[in-house]
């Protein structure tokens, strides 16, 4: 385990650092300080996401998504302590699930003080500088076939008993019931009033979008979680994949968009592909015509997923293709979109070796990142034991000694480029020599290019215990020694920057 702040202790050390500042700031005697995270709001530019300064932002953060009733992750006990937890770690991103059943209750009726609960979660959030998606979670789609999602009035099952109960992630394949009930989705067939299935979830994102726009860390709405083709599937798992993403799916993420963008016209929105994407399968879904839409990827070993008893190294042999064959597929999408990238979901597991696969897949690729999850939470859906895919055991207790999964954390807390003010070349830290390196080209992801500007780059004291050194060409250094925020400042006489962090 190596040597950590805990989160009382970095709580601490905010509020007297804010009382010292407050003091010296009231006599003028001392500079502004710089951020130490990315300039809200976020955009993109192509692939990039990019913050309000026009820098390429990489994320890195947890999902919390409560999936029993009341759906709210305050109720699971997720509040401002986890909040600070995550910001000490250097995570900078939440994935906030907004459960279906809980938003609209009744057909057209929309439940404003569950809402409030979520936009209370994401103020805490936010406070502590941290960018939060809005995702509309399912799995199974329903309780009644073993999962959550839809509420009870939109599941039209055609009367079909819900057998037989495999559980995740088998009753797709199992369960005619809930295939009957996507396909009814999909078809945007009439429900209570004679109002479109679809048409009602299109709304009801747009009440959602209404109250959440403004938020400057709000990272976007992502409009539905693993979308399963209902009785298509069997066409679908092909890997160029299928004639449904392309007509069905991508005709539902343009009507749900263009809901969206009649409450918020600048936030991002982000569409996912089919849940077979998960594992390797291409996607074929087309481009929204949205000028700030995000493409929200998820990464799964289906040997793992599946739960096989497998070695260690024959699992290694037999996911990473699949994994990197995700990446990939994900970067081809964004080449032929336009639309930027965000791996929203992987982990669920408690394989440490799986976990820095990943994560450094994620760096090679220069990809953003959220793991699943933050906390076991009595998920239903999930492919093991809660702590098979917890951060923290129980957020209702606070995230220091044992509650904290210390060997996850020590994969997912990395040195990694928050905010660079140019674009990306490659990055990447080695765990083994404890070396990261960085090298980005000073042109703007949007155009044009930065005469200096400021580089953030997040450096875990938990990996420089002793502190470390910092070799650079076409940039200085503008922080303290052994800061855990790097800053470089561009040279203007320079079109590329390199860096190299070791430790002392």
């Amino acid at each position: 385990m190596r040597g950590r702040r805990l989160s009382a202790e970095g709580t601490r050390r905010r509020a007297l650092i804010a009382v010292a500042v407050a003091a010296l700031a009231t006599l003028a005697a001392i500079p502004a300080l710089a951020s130490a995270s990315p300039t809200a709001p976020l955009g993109h530019a192509g692939r990039w996401i990019t913050d309000a300064d026009g820098r390429v932002v990489t994320l890195h953060g947890v999902n919390m998504v409560s999936k029993r009733a009341p759906y709210a992750p305050d109720a699971a006990g997720f509040g401002a302590d986890d909040a600070a937890f995550l910001s000490d770690h250097g995570f900078n991103t939440v994935r906030l699930g907004a459960i279906y059943a809980g938003v609209e209750p009744a057909p057209g009726v929309y439940d404003d003080a569950y809402l409030a609960r979520l936009q209370a979660t994401e103020q805490e959030l936010a406070a502590e500088g941290i960018f939060t998606m809005i995702d509309f979670h399912q799995d199974l789609y329903n309780e009644r076939f073993q999962g959550e999602g839809w509420p009870d009035w939109a599941v039209q099952d055609d009367g079909i008993p819900a057998v037989p109960q495999l559980g995740f992630p088998f009753n797709y394949f199992g369960m005619l019931a809930l295939n009957r009930a996507f396909d009814h989705f999909w078809n945007n067939d009439s429900g209570p009033g004679g109002v479109g299935l679809q048409d009602r979830y299109a709304s009801a994102w747009r009440h959602v979008a209404g109250l959440f726009n403004g938020g400057d860390h709000v990272l976007g709405y992502d409009l539905l979680n693993e979308p399963w083709p209902g009785l298509a599937w069997p066409t679908c798992i092909v890997p160029i994949g299928c004639l449904f993403d392309r007509t069905k799916l991508t005709a539902f993420s343009k009507r749900v968009i263009a809901a969206i963008r009649q409450a918020d016209t600048t936030s991002l929105v982000w569409y996912e592909p089919l849940s077979i994407f998960n594992s390797g399968v291409r996607t074929l879904h087309g481009d929204t015509g949205d000028p700030r839409a995000g493409f929200s990827f998820h990464n799964y070993c289906l040997l793992e997923g599946l739960g096989l008893p497998l070695p260690g190294p024959l699992t290694e042999l037999g996911c990473r293709p699949f994994e990197n064959l995700v990446f990939g597929n994900a970067l081809r999408h964004a080449g032929r979109t336009g639309d930027t990238l965000l791996l929203s979901e992987f982990g669920a597991t408690d394989n440490l070796a799986t976990i820095k696969r990943l994560v450094e897949a994620a760096d090679r690729n220069m990809v953003s990142w959220q793991w699943w999850h933050y906390c076991g939470c009595d998920d239903p859906t999930t492919a093991g034991p809660g702590d098979k895919q917890a951060l923290v055991r129980d957020p209702s207790q606070p995230p220091t000694g044992s509650n904290v999964i210390e060997e996850k954390l020590d994969q997912l807390e990395r040195p990694y480029p928050q905010a660079v003010a140019g674009t990306p070349i490659r990055f990447g830290y080695d765990s083994r020599s404890g070396v990261f390196t960085l090298t980005y080209s000073k042109a703007r992801a949007g155009g044009g290019s930065f005469a200096t500007g400021t580089t953030e780059v997040y450096v875990p004291t938990g990996d420089f215990p002793g502190g470390y050194e910092v070799t650079v060409q076409g940039a200085t250094v503008a922080s303290a020694p052994n800061a855990e925020i790097l800053e470089l400042v561009g040279l203007a006489s320079a079109t590329q920057v390199t860096v190299t962090v070791r430790p002392s």
